[in-house]
């Protein structure tokens, strides 16, 4: 019996792990193909590479974001091979499963919840031509009636087998994302979670996934991520996974993990500070609000006091970076309640930022009590929210445009310096500048179209124009500092037009051989001549605290490094 698991992926940097799974659970009775796709492939590709492998049985792991995609692939291939068994998995599925029975027609079989052994004795129960009314943990339909087999109970998880020993996986390790799990379910009741709904959290054994770590690492993986919902709720086990990939370090190598911050203890952060090579570890701290009543609600435990204690400290560690969460539209959760929650995880600097807006996920709390709050959200997947009794659509619209220019502006971390600037000194807020910022972007319609990183710089130069001319020239000079100390290269041409003379450029350049140390200690140690000034520096002036100076960026042809040095503009240049 041939038998194929498949899936539609975000990207084709992401891997499946269900998959895996799957293909070792069912050997070795079974020899399970993967086929792998992403969301962005053509329609017709996928089906004819599906159809070309001849399966009797395929399997599709399913979730928010694939589910629409997924399900003209089987409409096509069930329509030309009605007797193929299709069969869907995954955490979308597992919830309202008569929907989608009666709404996918072309699907034989859906496995509920956890599926390595569920998918095994579906097979063979497919393979002896039986009905599958023992195979616990599965739906199906029988005389045109849809059933529920009892649920299957949970698994050991020392008995599945290893999902990272198929000699098909090794060529990519280094070139794609590896999801690594440690433990499966979470402690925690958050509504709007499907972790919550599987109580008590199980591990598989620490042994073995350390063997399973230095594969990976030994076998080219690049980035490792953990999707074990809270990975530090252990406190000694995640000190001792810490301590062995530390031990174990191999440069280039990136490990992600999703804690909760506030049960994370000082003496942990001062460890991982003094001991983590820097850029090992990357922490994912989902913080979604600072509203103590929305937290109330959603049955969220948060300790904002130690949540901040822990990022500051990771923060000043400089060791780890962090990938901070919200999440919009939490239950009484208003737009001015949203803005302090923004600005006051903004207020962490954190490298990444990311908003979401809440997903009524089938299965979950939220989505069953939306009635209370009024909920209005997207009828198919990703279910995403349209407003609530405190949270207009207009409101979501808003906070969009925010989001939209945080990910361009900020998570990219093209021009920090000029942020940094604004945040502080021109807007009230943080929120209130990215959110200004991201409706003049979608007025001037610029959402619609594409853009270059030059375009990123002059857009804001010319919001900065309209909004406040008073701090044009002092930010259009930390614009041009970020544009030249973020280019890997001596650039060719720049954004802005106002370009020194070519004959000053030259004073300059005399200037700064004479007196090199006008920019400090550290550049006159360099001794750089005239010609490597004129090969490897870009020299430009600025205006900062209201003094006009003259900076310098290196650019280390050896190590591709770049240097920012500024001076006091010299009195006899007289430069508009």
């Amino acid at each position: 019996m041939n038998v194929i698991v498949s899936t539609l992926n975000a990207k084709y940097i992401h891997t499946c792990l269900a998959l895996r799974y799957l293909k070792a659970s069912a050997a070795p009775e079974f020899d399970v193909k993967m086929a792998e796709y992403t969301i962005k492939d053509p329609l017709m590709n996928i089906v004819s590479d599906l159809h070309s492998m001849k399966p009797d049985v395929l399997g599709f792991s399913c979730y928010i974001w694939n589910i629409e995609e997924t399900i003209p692939v089987i409409e096509m291939l069930k329509k030309v091979n009605p007797s193929l068994k299709i069969v869907l998995g995954g955490p979308e599925v597992s919830y309202d499963v008569y929907e989608w029975l009666d709404r996918i027609q072309e699907v034989d079989y859906i496995v509920m919840g956890e599926g390595e052994v569920t998918f095994k004795e579906l097979l063979q129960s497919i393979e002896k031509g039986k009905t599958p009314e023992k195979v616990k943990g599965i739906a199906f339909r029988k005389d045109g009636k849809n059933h529920i087999n009892p649920p299957a109970t949970k698994l050991s998880l020392s008995d599945i087998p290893s999902p990272f020993r198929f000699e098909e996986d090794r060529a990519e390790l280094g070139r794609r994302v590896t999801y690594v799990e440690t433990s499966r379910g979470c402690p925690y009741s958050c509504q709007f979670c499907l972790s919550s709904i599987e109580v008590g959290v199980r591990y598989f054994p620490v042994e073995r996934m350390k063997e399973e770590l230095l594969y990976l690492m030994d076998n080219g993986a690049k980035t490792i991520k953990f999707v074990d919902r809270t990975f530090n709720i252990r406190r000694n086990y995640a000190i001792d996974m810490f301590q062995f990939l530390i031990d174990h370090y191999r440069p280039g190598c990136v490990f992600q993990f999703e804690i909760t911050a506030d049960i994370m203890r000082p003496e942990v952060l001062e460890f991982l500070n003094r001991e983590a090579p820097p850029g090992l570890f990357r922490f994912e701290i989902g913080i979604q609000s600072t509203n103590d009543a929305t937290n109330e609600l959603v049955m969220r435990k948060q300790n904002f006091e130690k949540l901040a204690r822990t990022v500051t400290m990771v923060k000043e560690g400089g060791k780890i970076d962090q990938h901070l969460d919200l999440i919009a539209g939490l239950p009484e959760e208003d737009y001015q309640s949203f803005r302090k929650t923004f600005n006051d995880v903004f207020a962490f600097r954190p490298e990444e930022l990311q908003l979401g807006f809440l997903k009524m996920l089938r299965g979950t709390g939220v989505r069953i009590n939306a009635e209370n709050h009024g909920y209005l959200y997207m009828d198919h997947a990703p279910y995403e929210i349209l407003g609530n009794n405190v949270l207009s659509f207009d409101d979501i619209i808003r906070i969009k445009q925010v989001e939209d220019v945080l990910e361009k502006y900020w998570n990219d971390h093209r021009m920090d310096r000029t942020i940094e600037y604004l945040v502080t000194n021109v807007f009230d807020s943080p929120f209130d500048f990215f959110q200004e910022f991201g409706s003049y972007w979608e007025n001037n319609g610029w959402s619609r179209i594409g853009h270059q990183l030059e375009d990123l710089f002059r857009r804001l130069a010319t919001f900065l124009k309209d909004r406040s001319p008073e701090h044009v020239e002092e930010v259009t000079s930390l614009m041009k500092v970020d544009y030249l100390s973020n280019a890997k290269t001596k650039p060719r041409t720049v954004w802005w037009e106002d370009r020194l003379q070519k004959t000053t450029q030259l004073s300059l350049i005399h200037t700064i051989v004479e007196t090199p140390h006008l920019l400090g200690a550290k550049f006159e140690s360099m001794n750089l001549t005239q010609r490597e000034l004129q090969k490897h520096t870009i020299i430009d002036t600025m205006v900062s605290d209201g003094e006009k100076k003259f900076v310098v960026v290196y650019y280390d042809p050896k190590t591709s490094e770049r240097e920012v040095f500024q001076s006091p503009l010299p009195s006899e240049y007289s430069v508009s």
